[in-house]
Formats: structure tokens, C-alpha cells, sequence
């Protein structure tokens, strides 16, 4: 196992609705670490993402999300990212040299898991098509800090973890 002074850290990132929170808290549990998903430390400390959007606008909320993935980072564990996180230039940065797990998934699978979502960069049009565009113009980023990518659209969630477990042991 890891020590204190280099925590064992598993970082997912992928678009809304790839399932990184279900697989993070799989991973962390057979990892034997704690799972942070800096979307809902965001929340907990500074109130609804929609909110914060609304109130306060995207370029606000994004730095209120570098630091959340900078303390996450900081502490290790299995880390889940917001879709857009990967959207800044420093957050990036910070990804370098960690493992970074990008979740994909089809559009068609994803259909199901929005419907009744409150996702503030969804509404007010149809949300596949605009989760189409959000992930093709964010597609790159995730390929760049990713060192390895896993498919989420079909298989089920505990499949997928249980590879990813494997994959970071090989990587120790």
C-alpha cells in the first residue's frame, strides 16, 4: 500500500453522466481509499452547481472547482471530476502525473441517465444534442490528461470498476 507521503490517487474524468461517481465509489472501495467527488464538496460548501452558475456565472464556478480538484489531489484517493473540469488549463496541469481514468459513453446510452437530471449546461435545449456538442468540444481535453480510457455505455458499473482496479494495480 501506499504511505501517507504518497497517497495512492485515481482520478476519472469523463462527460456528464459516464458513470464516474458510480465506478469511483466502486474503485475506492476495493482500492481500500476514500472516493472524493469534487462536484459535491462544491455543493456542500458553496450551495447548488445550478446556483453557483446562475449567481455567480461559469468562470466563478470553474475556480471554485480547480480548487476543489487541487485539495482532492493533495489527499489522494479516488477522485471523481465535474464533466467541464477538465475545461481549464491549470486543472489540467494539476492532472499531470497522476493516474487518470477518462470514462466515454455513447450518446444513446446516456439518454436514459439524463433524463430528470438538473444539469445547468443542459437546459434550455435538447439535452442529447447538447451533451453531443459539450462532449465533442471537450473530447480532446479528456484524451490529454487520461492514461487510460474505459467504455461505460453498456457494461455493468462493478465490470468496470473491477477492471479499472486491475489496471492501477498493474500500474504500481
Amino acid at each position: 500500500m501506499t504511505s501517507a507521503a504518497d497517497p495512492l490517487t485515481l482520478v476519472l474524468v469523463g462527460p456528464m453522466a459516464a458513470g464516474k461517481t458510480s465506478v469511483g465509489r466502486r474503485v475506492a472501495r476495493r482500492l481500500g481509499v476514500e472516493f472524493v467527488d469534487t462536484d459535491k464538496r462544491i455543493v456542500a460548501a458553496h450551495g447548488p452547481i445550478p446556483s453557483i452558475f446562475a449567481d455567480h456565472g461559469e468562470p466563478h464556478f470553474r475556480d471554485l472547482e480547480r480548487r476543489a480538484v487541487a485539495d482532492a489531489i493533495s489527499e489522494g484517493g479516488v477522485i471523481s471530476l465535474g464533466g467541464g473540469a477538465v475545461t481549464d488549463a491549470v486543472t489540467r496541469e494539476l492532472l499531470r502525473g497522476h493516474s487518470v481514468v477518462f470514462l466515454t459513453v455513447s450518446a444513446e446510452a446516456v439518454a436514459d441517465r439524463l433524463r430528470g437530471s438538473n444539469r445547468p449546461l443542459l437546459s434550455g435545449e435538447d439535452p442529447i444534442e447538447r451533451w453531443k456538442r459539450i462532449f465533442d468540444e471537450r473530447r480532446g481535453w479528456y484524451a490529454e490528461v487520461a492514461s487510460a480510457t474505459f467504455d461505460t455505455s453498456r457494461r455493468p458499473m462493478q465490470k468496470i470498476a473491477d477492471e479499472i482496479v486491475a489496471w492501477k494495480r498493474e500500474q504500481r
